[in-house]
């Protein structure tokens, strides 16, 4: 297994490259041809990896906001996108 893949601190890792490597992980446990040793090894990784997506994906929707509009249509603000 690589450096990059033993790391914990994803902090530096975009969305997307965090993504990508999931995907990898995910593909490589579904095809299972990975020892068991490794296969847990890197399963723990794979959910570093999702949490790591979660707190981004949170904070990018945190940052939303909804536009208001007047009677007429016109932009009066905004507030925050609704969670329902």
């Amino acid at each position: 297994m690589s450096d990059a893949a033993v790391t914990t601190d994803l902090s530096a890792y975009s969305f997307e490259k965090a993504v990508a490597e999931l995907e990898s992980i995910v593909a490589r446990l579904e095809r299972g041809d990975v020892a068991l040793d490794e296969s847990i090894a890197i399963y723990e990784r794979g959910e570093l990896l999702k949490k790591h997506c979660e707190t981004l994906l949170n904070a990018a929707e945190n940052r939303i906001e909804k536009i208001r509009l007047d009677r007429a249509g016109t932009p009066v603000g905004t507030e925050p996108l609704d969670r329902s």
